[in-house]
Order: C-alpha cells, then structure tokens, then sequence
C-alpha cells in the first residue's frame, strides 16, 4: 500500500495498481459551507492517478473535505463518492452541509451513503466506515481502508470521541493513523453560542487518539490551512505542538512532504 499525502486533509492511496482518493480538496480558492464565507483554501496537489480511481471516500460533506470538481477529476467514469448519511434536519441544521451536496448533484457522481460500521469492498480495497463526531454536530465517519494486508484509518476532522477502542478491535492494528492535529475553535453563525472545545483533534488529542488506535505510524494532516478571524481560529506551529505532544508516544510519526509518497 502506497499512501500521498495531497494536502489539507486529501490522500491518494494506491495497491495493487488500483487507486482510492479521501477527502479530496482541489481548487485554490473558494467558498467555505454553504455561509457565503470566503477564505484562501490550503495548498494541495491533485492525485497521480488523476482520472483513474476507483472511489473517493468523503469522511463527511463540508467543501473542504468533499470537493466535487476535484472528485470528478480523480474518479474514473463510474466510480462512487461515498459519504455518511443525512440526519435530516432543515437548511439552517445543514448549512455548512449544502454547498458540497449541491456540487456533487449537479457533477451527478454516483454516491454511495454509508451506515455507520458499514464494509464494502471496492477493487482491492475493504473499506468499513468507522463512526466519528463532527465538531458542529454534523453526519461523520472516519474510513478505514485495508488492502494488501496493509490497515490505515483517516480520522477526517473529527473531535475526540469513545469510538477509538472499538475500531482498533474491529480494524487494527493500523499501519498508518492520518489524523487531523489543528484543532479549531469555531464560531458558525448556525451554532450559537460557539463552544470553547476544538473543533477537530488538537495536537494533544491526536497524539492519545493514535496511541488509543494502536498505530504504527501517525501521518498528520488538516494544518496549514484556514484561518478566519472569528470564524475558523487556529493557531500557528500546529504541525510542531504535534510533534512534542507525540515525542514519548510508541508510534513513528510520518512527515513527508506534500505529494510525497509513503509505502507502508
């Protein structure tokens, strides 16, 4: 198994000649939710095998982490987008989830929804979606992905949660742990008033998230990016507050360089 980093939260990972994409973020700049917010998006590079792969795993529908321009550029003719399901709700529950559903209807991608424990198996790939809290209480998974024997698990953006020992049980040991380390502190304009929690995993969560996991290696992802004032708030050097929150932990923490390639 052959896992790239593409930026933000997006990874390519490739086996047995076959491809997958997750959480794909392509264009260089664009409009956050459905909020009408606008910010620079983070730097990213499109996959390799850019037209060819087989699913692209979306861990939930924020635009950030579900980009349909860029998923209809990765998918070869055919392949399914897999996401978790709605909880339904009105448009003010969903705000943040409308922009990227919109997109991905009107590119008409075939999309899969996925229960929560669910496995499916495409190509090479077993794919089970492993439950996970969104920080603003919107429909999330985390994907576990095995294939030539090789276990990885991309933990999307979720906070931390209970659900560790469980998918460690059921999918472990991982190889490889991508988790997300910048820990935001969000102030939507849908959930008010705000919470003082982080939004997604922080560099100290993602450090006990990883050692909960069993990993092997820890590769970090979703740093470097947003940062809106008031909004999106997050604080410089997320990448080395990882690096001394993981010093003492059993795994090797993985940096490689954006597009870079890592065989596990």
């Amino acid at each position: 198994m052959r896992v790239r980093w593409l930026g933000w939260a997006g990874v390519e990972i490739e086996a047995s000649g076959e491809s997958l994409v997750i959480d794909l973020l392509g264009e260089p700049e664009g409009v956050l939710g459905g909020s009408g917010l606008s910010a620079p998006l983070p730097k990213v590079v499109r996959p390799r095998t850019e037209g060819n792969a087989l699913a692209g795993l979306c861990t939930h529908l924020h635009r950030d982490h579900a980009d349909a321009a860029a998923l209809a550029r990765a998918l070869r003719p055919g392949a399914p987008v897999l996401h978790p399901g709605s909880f339904g709700g009105d448009d003010h529950e969903n705000l943040w989830l409308l922009q990227a559903d919109g997109e991905l209807t009107a590119r008409q991608l075939p999309r899969r929804t996925t229960a929560p424990w669910e496995t499916v198996t495409i190509g090479p790939f077993t794919i089970a979606a492993v439950p996970a809290v969104d920080g603003i209480g919107d429909p999330q998974v985390s994907w576990a992905v095995e294939a030539g024997g090789k276990r990885v698990i991309h933990l999307g953006d979720s906070m931390f949660h209970g659900y560790w020992w469980r998918a460690a049980h059921r999918y472990g040991p991982f190889d490889a742990v991508l988790t997300p380390i910048n820990g935001p502190a969000l102030c939507f304009p849908h959930c008010s008033p705000p919470s003082p929690y982080p939004g997604a995993l922080d560099a100290r969560q993602a450090a006990v998230a990883a050692r909960l996991l069993g990993a092997k290696a820890v590769l970090p992802i979703h740093y470097d990016g947003f940062h809106i004032d008031g909004v999106y708030h997050t604080e410089p050097g997320e990448l080395s507050r990882f690096l001394d929150a993981a010093a003492a932990e059993p795994y090797e923490v993985l940096t490689p360089a954006l597009g870079e390639g890592l065989t596990l």
